[in-house]
């Protein structure tokens, strides 16, 4: 385990040691890689949203005692029970509250009020002013190389933009997974680097070694964007399931939709009205349709296939570009050493060239 050799806003502003961000992949980010993360001197973040409430604290629970080193939680800030999981991590004293969507200004300000650092995910700048002048402490924003739900503009075009228009640290994502992109980004002035694929693909990831190999396996041209999953623009590894779905149309998809959607009532424990509110509130902030609704259950149930069940035939893998350039399954302490270690590097032997 190494020293702190790079220090930004984003490092004291959470009080970890390296500015390397590990990103809440639902399914993925559980207790033992936030742990090995934090452990490593990173930030780890549990994904929450495909956890009920008590999953969720019987994990913050687990980290911390694996850890003592700072953490995140990822909420869904249009989830029904988004107050209830704020008050969960105040009570537990977690350090970063980050969100996939804006959370209400007032949500922003109770966890300010009780020192956690808020950090929101955004596509754009206009999201990040707004967030900014709500009293957002950082935001993370990712390029349309990273996986899972992305936008079409790359980290390199997308990334100067919100530079530009505000002040708070800017955790850059998609497209990372090494010293010199943690070096990237840092000149073009982020405070850190956010990755997802390159965590999944490490000894402390819990996902099934087959699964792990089939990521390995996969060059630069073996992810797909489709919003035949869920409705919305989706990153993930171009398998065979994920070929069928691009081919059929929404009436074969519906009967597997409805199933999937009834699997995932009954592993949330959520009620039909919870649902149903839950969906208009999708309606409400993302502009989702019906249709795009009743998809919506289907990424859950189809990322647990095939991350924790290991069932490739039946589930979806999320996954960025770098797939395509990853050939290894280090510990997370061995990864963030690397990377902050060849990132300092690259960052010395660029300050060589000013004259």
């Amino acid at each position: 385990m190494i020293e702190q050799l790079i220090r930004t806003p984003f490092t004291d502003l959470v009080g970890v040691r390296h500015p390397v961000v590990q990103t809440g992949m639902g399914w993925v980010s559980g207790p033992r890689l936030v742990s090995g993360t934090a452990n490593a001197g990173g930030l780890g973040i549990l994904a929450s949203a495909t956890m009920t409430y008590d999953e969720l604290e019987r994990a913050i629970v687990e980290t911390k005692a694996r850890t003592a080193n700072p953490f995140g939680v990822n909420l869904r800030a249009d989830a029904g029970d988004a107050g209830d999981r704020c008050d969960l991590l105040i009570e537990h004293g977690v350090k970063v509250a980050s969100f996939a969507l804006a959370p209400k200004k007032e949500l922003i300000a109770k966890l300010k009020d009780h020192g956690i650092v808020v950090m929101p995910s955004i596509g754009a700048a206009k999201h990040a002013v707004k967030v900014a002048s709500w009293g957002a402490d950082a935001v993370m924003v990712q390029g349309g190389e990273g996986g899972g739900h992305t936008g079409a503009v790359p980290t390199t075009l997308l990334l100067p933009t919100v530079l530009d228009a505000v002040d708070i640290p800017v955790i850059a994502a998609g497209g990372f997974f090494d010293g010199r992109g943690l070096a990237a980004a840092l000149s073009y002035g982020a405070a850190g680097v956010g990755m997802g694929t390159r965590f999944l693909l490490t000894q402390d990831s819990a996902v099934p070694r087959a699964v792990k190999d089939l990521y390995l396996s996969h060059d630069l041209t073996g992810t797909v964007v489709t919003a035949k999953v869920d409705g919305m623009p989706h990153r993930m590894l171009r398998t065979d399931l994920v070929e069928s779905l691009e081919g059929t149309s929404a009436a074969k998809r519906f009967g597997p939709t409805m199933r999937r959607t009834l699997e995932f009532k009954r592993d949330s424990g959520m009620s039909w009205a919870q649902l149903a509110k839950d969906g208009r509130a999708m309606r409400k902030t993302q502009g989702r349709t019906l249709g795009q609704m009743a998809l919506a259950a289907n990424t859950p149930v189809m990322l647990k296939a095939g991350l924790v069940d290991g069932d490739t035939g039946a589930g979806v893998l999320a996954s960025g570009q770098v797939v395509g350039v990853i050939d290894d399954l280090p510990t997370c302490e061995e990864l963030i050493d690397r990377i902050v270690v060849r990132a300092a590097e690259e960052l010395r032997r660029g300050s060589s060239y000013v004259v």
